[in-house]
């Protein structure tokens, strides 16, 4: 029910309500028929009106209709776009998420190898063997296995780290592996001017103290070389030390033992390895001079033997010859012998003389 019809109800009550009261009042009849006109006529402008009214609802209603189905619609394939972009975005944020899943799974196990090299360094025999294997692989990736051994014992009863077999001179040469972490980290981790000095002071005693002890224990007069070689795993101490404590690698100097890192390690062994070789080939020299000596006695007996082939050739040459014109002669002669048997007359104006046998040597 609209809105039209309960108002029309409503007047139709009204009406009946004021019907009622004319004739409850007992007014003349011309009254109460004007009034019954009256209502007539209001009654058909109501139902004039509710006509026009129901026509424009049903016009708006259908109107709306239209409108709601283009904005479902509107909704619907909006909806729809929407969707894809969402399942698309949802794919490309889960392949994201398992890149950073695999990254973050990098990043642990980096962590736990960080933190299980800090727990190596922390110790000194593990910071130790870490030095100790680091110099054992550049070792044995430049030099051949003959020229190094690991864990040699000197003959004062010392053992190095590792020990070259160099020639005379220099003679072998001791590598031994230090680290001193420990200063080094307090003079990373100093916060002032003060605090930096006394860990600089702190490493270069450490240094020190170590560069003493492989000039005591690994320079052997008769046995190695005059000097030594202190290796340093960690380039980070070796450019402080060149950068900050020049009076200590004086002092290594002095007692000539010198600090190398793995870089520099690197290039004093590449040397090392064409020293070698150069040494290798001197010893090969005179190998290689009578083996040169005896390939010229070879070329001699050659060049002999192909002289006497050449001697052996000409003269087989000078015999074709030779046989070639007996054959000529054999030739000619078995000719005019044909010309005899056939009864043809023989020119013998250039015959002087009848021609005498030859034997066969003669031919």
């Amino acid at each position: 029910m609209g809105y039209v019809d309960i108002i029309l109800i409503i007047v139709c009550a009204l009406l009946f309500a004021v019907l009622i009261g004319v004739l409850r009042s007992q007014r003349s009849g011309n009254k109460l028929y004007q009034r019954l006109t009256q209502l007539g006529e209001v009654t058909g402008q109501l139902s004039h009106s509710q006509a026009e009214l129901s026509g424009k609802f049903q016009q708006n209603q259908s109107s709306m209709n239209e409108r709601l189905e283009a904005l479902s619609k509107r909704l619907g394939e909006g909806f729809t776009q929407q969707t894809e972009k969402t399942g698309k975005t949802l794919k490309e944020l889960h392949e994201r998420l398992a890149v950073i899943d695999s990254a973050q799974k990098n990043i642990t196990d980096l962590s736990k190898q960080m933190v299980g090299l800090q727990d190596i360094l922390s110790n000194k025999q593990a910071r130790g063997a870490f030095g100790e294997i680091q110099l054992n692989d550049l070792v044995s990736s430049i030099l051949p296995p003959s020229a190094y051994s690991f864990q040699e014992q000197l003959g004062n009863g010392t053992r190095a780290d590792c020990l070259l077999s160099l020639p005379n001179p220099p003679g072998p040469i001791v590598i031994d592996s230090k680290f001193p972490l420990e200063s080094y980290h307090a003079l990373r981790d100093a916060k002032n001017e003060e605090q930096k000095q006394k860990s600089l002071r702190a490493l270069g005693g450490a240094v020190i103290k170590h560069v003493h002890d492989i000039s005591e224990k690994y320079i052997v007069p008769g046995e190695t070389a005059e000097s030594a070689l202190m290796f340093l795993p960690s380039e980070a101490v070796y450019a402080e030390l060149h950068a900050s404590l020049p009076a200590v690698l004086e002092q290594s100097y002095r007692a000539k033992v010198w600090i190398v890192s793995p870089t520099t390690l690197m290039a004093t062994l590449n040397t090392i390895r064409a020293v070698l070789k150069d040494v290798q080939m001197r010893e090969q020299a005179d190998v290689i001079q009578v083996e040169v000596f005896k390939m010229i006695e070879d070329v001699g007996r050659l060049d002999d033997r192909v002289a006497k082939l050449q001697r052996h050739m000409g003269q087989t040459d000078d015999d074709l010859r030779q046989i070639r014109i007996s054959t000529d002669k054999v030739t000619r002669r078995s000719e005019r012998i044909t010309e005899v048997e056939m009864g043809e007359n023989i020119d013998t104006s250039g015959i002087t003389e009848t021609p005498k046998p030859r034997l066969v040597d003669d031919i």
